[in-house]
């Protein structure tokens, strides 16, 4: 088998990384320099503060990933990159460095949607196999994601409103916790119980859409309600009781998605992927599905990289869809819904 060496790119959002990628499942290097630092005293993602990081980093970032990849631009087979959806001025750091390398080493550019590349992160597990189905949970998405086969994906069911990471991060702060709240918010749930029973929003409904921005608000209320009257709240149990509810709509909906779309593998992806309560959730529900095989995305991949981009990028490669020097960034950019 032909050697193939893929450089991606990632800057949709507050990471800008660089890797190289071989074959589409083996990292060579995948360089990710972060700025959650930078934005943490505004309490979340400041997007002309992101562009102006990714300026700084872009080139050391691509130094660092061909170096430690061992390899030359003579070596590589194409060049990939994010060109949606995200940050739009962040987004065309990423485009630019892809197009100006690709156009000096005259190799294929390869644009890739940065959903695809969650979803693709699944891939240094193990192979996906179709049709498989996605849920893909992240700061600025929530998605079930149907993919009949290589390089297609359709989805089935999203957010009406705020994603599930976005609702994490704006109670994270009322509970004063610093962005990004995830990580925190499902540490202390572990700590607490569901003592308050936030509404589980449109749980009941025959959709496979989402909504978090009623629960999100029921949360603020009760806490500003406690200040209002001098109670003190357990964060803990409010920390329990906001995730519950937000996994319980989550498991539900996938279940019932599974029970739709029958599947080989079900794959867990997005920086929300890495939450311990969700994860646990779906293990113990998947086990009425025994024919259905659960991927999750590694933790150190959840969240955003170019190893995955380089991942879905190989599979365009093989599907021949390449892109050219027209590439620009689509900061709306989504997949297909699926024809009902």
């Amino acid at each position: 088998m032909e050697r193939n060496l893929i450089l991606a790119f990632e800057s949709s959002c507050d990471e800008t990384s660089v890797a190289v990628i071989e074959n589409g499942e083996k990292i060579l290097s995948n360089i990710v320099a972060t700025q959650i630092k930078s934005h943490q005293r505004f309490g979340g993602v400041v997007p002309e503060v992101a562009s102006r990081h990714h300026i700084e980093q872009i080139t050391d970032c691509i130094d660092l990933a061909m170096s430690e990849a061992a390899v030359s631009y003579e070596d590589l087979s194409a060049v990939a990159v994010t060109y949606g959806p995200g940050l739009v001025g962040a987004l065309l750091i990423g485009v630019t460095a892809a197009k100006t390398v690709a156009y000096a080493h005259d190799l294929p550019l390869i644009p890739v949607n940065h959903m695809a590349g969650h979803i693709y992160a699944a891939r240094y597990v193990k192979p996906i196999e179709f049709p498989a189905l996605a849920l893909l949970v992240s700061g600025g998405h929530t998605e079930l994601v149907y993919l009949a086969g290589p390089g297609q994906f359709e989805i089935i069911g999203e957010t009406r409103d705020d994603a599930a990471g976005e609702a994490y991060d704006k109670i994270g702060r009322v509970l004063g916790i610093n962005y990004p709240a995830g990580p925190e918010v499902d540490r202390l749930a572990h700590l607490g119980q569901d003592t308050f029973h936030f509404p589980r929003a449109m749980d009941d409904s025959k959709s496979f859409d989402f909504s978090f921005s009623g629960l999100k608000s029921a949360f603020i209320n009760t806490v500003h309600h406690a200040d209002q009257i001098g109670e003190t709240l357990k964060r803990e149990d409010l920390a329990a009781s906001f995730q519950q509810a937000v996994v319980d709509v989550l498991a539900d909906k996938t279940m019932r998605a599974l029970d739709a779309y029958p599947v080989k593998q079900l794959i867990l992806a997005g920086g929300v992927a890495a939450n311990h309560g969700l994860r646990e959730r779906l293990d113990s529900e998947l086990t009425a599905f025994s024919d259905v095989e659960f991927l999750k995305a590694p933790l150190k991949l959840c969240g955003d990289n170019a190893a995955m981009i380089g991942a879905a990028a190989y599979v365009s490669y093989q599907l021949k869809q390449f892109g050219d020097m027209s590439l620009n960034a689509d900061p709306s950019l989504e997949f297909d819904w699926i024809a009902s």
